[in-house]
């Protein structure tokens, strides 16, 4: 039947079918992986630790001289994220006259824009960027959890929060990395995973969404889905792209796909508004309705940041622009198939 074969000619095939399949499931049948032994454990709860055996795979590639290149696109497309967060929070916190922009909450604003789904990123680098591009899932970290919603509302009392989100994440990525460098065999009994384990944290990451949040969040969350798209997104790319060429980066060479797969929200921001009302009890009034509103670009991200990603990717080969040679050195390239 060549199932594999049809799946992977979708853009961000290996990541958005599985996921929409899990979606699908747990919008019209909620309760079916409830059942307990493996099954619940893999294909409901299960997402987290194959993303961290993805990651110890994924670090398991990075060579050493990567540390740099990875370190400047991670804090830049970071950054790019995070700046598009507080410009769109202050223009609906401050000057719009009621606080919100199109019923948009500076508190949803920013919990969505400046979070990003780590899992989504580093599978769409996988398929679509580079070494670089993958490894830089070490330094985006830094906006799980909500901290920096936290950071950019004033309520810095919870700054212990991002510290440990960064060393949960971290750890497995330096594992990989550590082992990957002190023995070549076990870099590359490791390589396989960085592509055979996809499905099977894309299928749970699914399985944590429903379909009916997009229809309770109404136009605001979609609307909130598209800015985290199209705007943190954007920023992200702009940011990584006057980086490379104040570093007189040779055109051919300004790979951008790492700031397109930024573009989205993870699930876990979901929880980021009751978490800033915990440290600000003046939010409570609009948790729900933040909530609700992230909820939705969670949803929007996760169906839209592949095609958008692939698209991207597509828009730069025909320009001739391949992450695959985005540097000289072959050891930090690498796209998929290598």
């Amino acid at each position: 039947m060549k199932i594999l074969a049809r799946v992977e000619k979708i853009p961000g095939g290996l990541m958005i079918v599985p996921l929409l399949l899990g979606a699908l499931l747990n919008t019209l049948a909620p309760g079916a992986l409830d059942i307990g032994g493996f099954t619940e454990a893999l294909f409901k709860d299960g997402a987290m630790a194959v993303i961290g055996v993805f990651l110890v795979c994924m670090g398991a590639q990075l060579p050493v001289r990567a540390a740099a290149p990875v370190a400047e696109k991670g804090f830049a497309i970071l950054i790019g994220k995070l700046l598009a967060a507080i410009l769109v929070g202050i223009v609906a916190g401050v000057f719009m006259p009621d606080g919100t922009l199109w019923t948009l909450t500076p508190l949803a604003i920013v919990a969505a824009m400046s979070n990003s789904n780590t899992g989504l990123y580093a599978a769409l680098t996988q398929e679509f960027g580079n070494k670089t591009d993958r490894g830089a899932v070490a330094v985006i970290c830094l906006n799980d959890g909500p901290f920096l919603t936290l950071l950019v509302l004033g309520a810095a009392g919870m700054a212990n929060i991002p510290l440990l989100s960064f060393v949960a994440v971290l750890a497995p990525v330096f594992l990989g990395f550590v082992l990957g460098n002190l023995d070549p065999d076990i870099r590359t009994f490791l390589k396989s995973g960085e592509k055979l384990l996809i499905p099977f944290f894309a299928f749970p990451l699914g399985a944590g969404i429903n379909f009916r949040d997009i229809a309770s969040a109404g136009p605001s969350g979609i609307l909130l889905g598209f800015f985290t798209l199209l705007l943190s997104g954007g920023f992200a790319v702009l940011l990584l792209w006057l980086v490379q060429v104040l570093s007189r980066r040779p055109r051919p060479r300004r790979n951008l796909i790492s700031g397109v797969a930024e573009s989205s929200t993870a699930g876990a921001a979901v929880a980021t508004p009751a978490v800033v009302a915990a440290a600000d009890p003046s939010m409570n009034s609009i948790v729900e309705t933040a909530t609700v509103q992230v909820a939705g670009s969670v949803v929007i991200t996760a169906l839209l940041t592949p095609v958008v990603t692939a698209l991207f990717y597509r828009w730069q080969m025909k320009r001739g622009i391949d992450p695959a040679h985005e540097y000289e050195d072959p050891a930090l390239n690498g796209a998929v198939g290598e």
